[in-house]
């Protein structure tokens, strides 16, 4: 053997070793001692940022060892060619004959290939045989790059207004949603958690906070509102449809027979407020005539839908209705009324009780699977759901509210969905990263080894029969 075959032989023993197991093969974790340890302790920290970028499931390390074979498949093959290629130049020096030098221009060119592809696959994950070559080791470098990349291309053909909006109206949320809801067993859950959830918000909230925001607010609307206006308006609409006349009706019963059961009380008031120097047979008299007028009154008043003194009364509220909404001493007076009542212990405490009632209440009627606030929340779910799933204006309706409110989320919250992307290819340790892309894609990149050395052989062989025939 020649010195130039044998420094080529020697070569490409030192290219198996470095392929097989030097710097070249992240995959079987090769390197130092010391190198592993070093490793392993940059490792320690990304362990608490991303578990799952510094450690190896069982799936990683079965397409590890995939892809060990496949470096072993591919580096097998370049030794291969090398080895055709030594002998056929040995043959050739030998004399052996014109195939000698066809089988050594393919054996030379798949070498060249083997060798070019091997360069550009250890490339995208390392240095190649450890030398600081440019533009390689591009996903250990590029690999925030990368990240800020994938994020830009998620934003922007994931994350679109006209993207989400397609989606949504193509899966039909508004239908499909009603349809399930139409189902009892569906609407049943749904009552069921939402009665849990409105437990546990009533839970969580603190009594005092709640009536301390109740009463604050109000007061607040009551004092900013004035209320005179409203109440003249409405009184004077009762008053115009008649409905005042029921309560005078009532008041005018109850006063008669008051007066029928104390009549005695009547009169005894009445001679207490005489003179001392009226006798007491007149002070008799006056009483019982003042209490027989008055009984006569209120029964004549009670009997007689026209009585003068009803027409008087309904003037008189109409009147008061009218100053109400338009004289300014009265609605003062008013507004000095409400002021003070809103102002009094016992309004405040009334309105702070309102709350626990309130609350009670509603939680008894949550944990009740029976109660009448359950049973119609039912009842409109199934409702709701028989609308959504029949009627399309319905449909439409929760379709757009849908696609409005996913809008919203993606278009103003867009910053921040990319930035998750970005921010965990950020943390992620760079060499673990490394290698467990490569775990996942280099069985396939190997490939490109293999298909290199047979396209490089096939072009040599092909290159060096037309350099033969143009040559004769």
């Amino acid at each position: 053997m020649c010195g130039t075959q044998q420094r080529t032989v020697e070569w490409m023993e030192r290219t198996k070793a470095e392929l097989s197991g030097g710097s070249g093969d992240t995959g079987e974790g090769a390197g130092t001692d010391a190198e592993r340890s070093a490793g392993a302790g940059r490792a320690a920290p990304g362990a608490f940022r991303d578990r799952a970028m510094t450690s190896f499931s069982p799936a990683d390390e079965v397409k590890r060892r995939g892809v060990r074979r496949m470096k072993l498949t591919a580096t097998g093959l370049l030794l291969f060619v090398a080895v055709v290629y030594v002998l056929a130049e040995w043959a050739a020096h030998r004399g052996a004959g014109a195939w000698a030098g066809y089988v050594a221009a393919a054996a030379e060119a798949g070498m060249v290939g083997a060798l070019a592809d091997w360069f550009a696959v250890t490339a995208l994950f390392r240095h190649p045989l450890g030398i600081p070559i440019p533009h390689t080791a591009i996903i250990p470098r590029k690999k925030d790059q990368l990240g800020v990349s994938l994020g830009e291309f998620v934003g922007e053909n994931f994350l679109s207004e006209d993207v989400v909006r397609l989606r949504l109206r193509t899966v039909g949320i508004g239908s499909r949603l009603g349809a399930w809801l139409a189902v009892p067993e569906h609407a049943d859950r749904v009552t069921a958690e939402l009665s849990a959830a409105l437990r546990g918000a009533l839970t969580v909230l603190r009594d005092s906070d709640v009536q301390a925001v109740v009463g604050e607010a109000i007061t607040r609307r009551a004092d900013a509102q004035e209320i005179a206006p409203g109440i003249g308006k409405l009184l004077d609409r009762i008053v115009a449809d008649g409905g005042h006349k029921r309560a005078v009706d009532l008041i005018v019963s109850r006063a008669h027979d008051w007066l029928i059961l104390h009549g005695d009380s009547v009169m005894d008031a009445v001679q207490g407020g005489a003179p001392g120097w009226t006798p007491r047979f007149v002070d008799k008299r006056v009483g019982e005539r003042v209490y027989k007028e008055l009984l006569r009154f209120v029964t004549e008043m009670r009997d007689m839908p026209a009585h003068p003194a009803r027409g008087a009364l309904d003037r008189f509220l109409t009147d008061f209705a009218s100053d109400l909404q338009s004289d300014t001493d009265t609605r003062a007076r008013v507004e000095r009324l409400k002021t003070e009542v809103l102002g009094r212990g016992e309004v405040q405490d009334l309105i702070a009780s309102a709350w626990t009632a309130v609350r009670s209440m509603i939680v008894s009627a949550a944990e009740d699977e029976r109660s009448e606030l359950r049973m119609r929340v039912r009842a409109s779910l199934l409702s709701l759901g028989a609308r959504m799933a029949s009627d399309p204006k319905v449909q439409g309706k929760v379709d757009g509210w849908v696609e409005g409110a996913a809008v919203y989320v993606v278009t103003t919250y867009r910053r921040e969905i990319t930035s998750l992307i970005t921010d965990t290819v950020a943390s992620w340790d760079a060499e673990h990263t490394t290698k467990k892309i490569e775990a996942n894609i280099g069985r396939d990149l190997q490939f490109i080894r293999i298909n290199g050395t047979v396209v490089g052989s096939l072009a040599g062989l092909l290159i060096y029969t037309v350099s033969r025939i143009l040559g004769a």
